[in-house]
């Protein structure tokens, strides 16, 4: 894939800076019973308290830790930049694509955040990866993850990480051709996500 450097996308939300808000039990109880289930089994299956994710351990520090001064660096200045790019190519892709069908593309939105965020389907960790909301549709990134694809994974470079935004965008077209399996839940390529799907 051939790229420029360019300004950020419109549809891009960079809440990097952002807390995510909340803490404590409200969050454990925005979970569901099926997220409660997930999280159990994660937890006997590696031995690990995922729990702890939503719980009272999961708030920010400080009184409010709404919006942190944080610097970029230029390598992520770059991805960001990368990451708009891949945004609005794929979405302009879907755009043709529908209107060829005689349908309109909705476009959605991707949120860059950085340990933790709240989306329309609730609160999320980095440790749930990459997932797309149907409830508010949008993709939902910390680019951390892109770092933890190489270092552990070692999956570098430009395609898997473009790759992840156009899986995260697919659930986007399978929530408006009405194929989505589970209207109103998360969908991510992790399976420590809330809700996982193929």
């Amino acid at each position: 894939m051939r790229w420029t450097p360019g300004g950020p996308s419109e549809d891009l939300e960079d809440e990097r800076g952002s807390s995510g808000g909340g803490g404590g039990g409200g969050n454990f109880g925005r979970l569901g019973i099926g997220g409660f289930l997930l999280l159990l089994v994660l937890s006997f299956v590696f031995k690990r308290n995922f729990f702890a994710l939503v719980g009272a351990g999961g708030s920010p520090a400080g009184p409010s830790a709404q919006t942190v001064p944080r610097a970029s660096s230029p390598e992520e200045d770059k991805l960001v930049q990368f990451v708009s790019f891949v945004l609005d190519d794929d979405q302009k892709a879907w755009t043709q694509i529908f209107a060829s069908s005689g349908k309109t593309y909705r476009h959605a939105k991707l949120v860059l955040f950085t340990d933790r965020v709240r989306s329309g389907c609730g609160f999320a960790e980095t440790a749930m990866g990459p997932f797309y909301c149907p409830a508010d549709e949008k993709v939902y990134i910390d680019l951390g993850f892109y770092r933890e694809l190489r270092d552990r994974f070692g999956a570098p470079g430009e395609f898997a990480e473009a790759y992840v935004i156009a899986h995260e965008l697919g659930h986007h077209v399978q929530k408006l051709l009405g194929s989505a399996t589970r209207s109103g839940t998360c969908s991510s390529r992790d399976p420590a996500a809330p809700t996982s799907s193929p």
